[in-house]
């Protein structure tokens, strides 16, 4: 069982957080315990605010077929005799998996700031203690990333449909269940949080020092290549907006990721010439000081002074 308390007594005694391989299972153990718990709680929430609305504001279902509901009348068919915007299902499970589908995703993204502070933890005994010290900023840029990607799908989806459904207005009305149309908009909900992870990656390893601003400069015409074929092959879809506004907003953060690095690198190789590091002749003796340092004799225990 996880208890917080061993685990400070364990960082006051080890504190370069050297673990053996079962210590490490069990660690990885309690962040997913945590992790999925915190998903599960947040699901309850999805679930219930789905259906309900909270002070005033509009329910989980309602903001999330806005996208669908902000087209015009013509290209959009009304299902009921009320006049409101709906979808419509095939099956009499359709509403339940449907409800479920959306609460299970709604808890990913509520849960994010806990499931990545699991993760940052997780990988901490492994880091200097310097480098623990971006443990709020790890967490914070990733959850605002994770969210600011699904908010982009968000606004994404709507132009989307809007570019599909009215190529053949004229001639068909497309009829969208809400298990294709929930479907679309979830899976670009999550690719578009998870892609927007990507430049924070390129910045945490260039700060752990794997990747250098020389080296992603050298690779950035391969690297925004590669971003676009990793759009065209993530969003589900396949029309051109989404691919597009995901390739260029990811083109975007990774070049604000090799700018940070640049910033970076510029600041480690002053420090390394204010400390002198480069300038040392490989030739010559080395000008650190070996002279050992005096030991401090004991002071005298009870049993000597018996």
């Amino acid at each position: 069982m996880w208890n917080p308390l061993a685990r400070r007594r364990r960082r006051r005694a080890n504190p370069d957080g050297t673990m053996t391989l079962i210590e490490h299972l069990y660690e990885l153990r309690n962040r997913l315990a945590i992790s999925l718990v915190a998903v599960a709680l947040m699901t309850v929430v999805g679930y219930i605010w789905f259906g309900a609305n909270f002070f005033g504001y509009p329910s989980l279902g309602e903001l999330l077929k806005g996208p669908y509901c902000s087209l015009p009348p013509s290209v959009r068919p009304v299902m009921n005799a009320g006049g409101t915007c709906t979808l419509f299902g095939t099956g009499a499970l359709d509403q339940f998996s449907l409800r479920m589908r959306v609460a299970i995703a709604t808890g990913i993204v509520l849960a994010c700031p806990i499931w990545f502070h699991q993760l940052w933890a997780f990988i901490t005994p492994g880091l200097y203690a310097k480098e623990r010290r971006f443990a709020l900023t790890f967490v914070t840029s990733a959850a605002v990333l994770f969210l600011a990607g699904a908010a982009m799908a968000y606004w994404v989806v709507q132009q989307a449909l809007a570019f599909l459904l009215s190529i053949g207005a004229d001639v068909q009305t497309t009829l969208l269940t809400g298990e294709s149309y929930f479907s679309l908009l979830v899976a670009l909900l999550l690719i578009f949080g998870v892609s927007f992870e990507l430049p924070l990656l390129v910045v945490m390893l260039n700060r752990a020092g794997v990747v250098s601003y020389e080296r992603l400069a050298k690779w950035r015409r391969g690297l925004i290549f590669g971003l676009f074929v990793f759009a065209a092959v993530a969003t589900p879809g396949g029309d051109p907006i989404s691919m597009t506004a995901l390739a260029v907003a990811l083109t975007v953060l990774f070049e604000c990721a090799i700018q940070l690095a640049r910033i970076h690198d510029r600041r480690k190789a002053r420090r390394r010439a204010e400390e002198g590091w480069d300038s040392w002749d490989p030739d010559q003796p080395s000008p650190i000081d070996t002279t050992p340092s005096e030991i401090p004799k004991p002071s005298p225990s009870y049993d000597d002074a018996t």
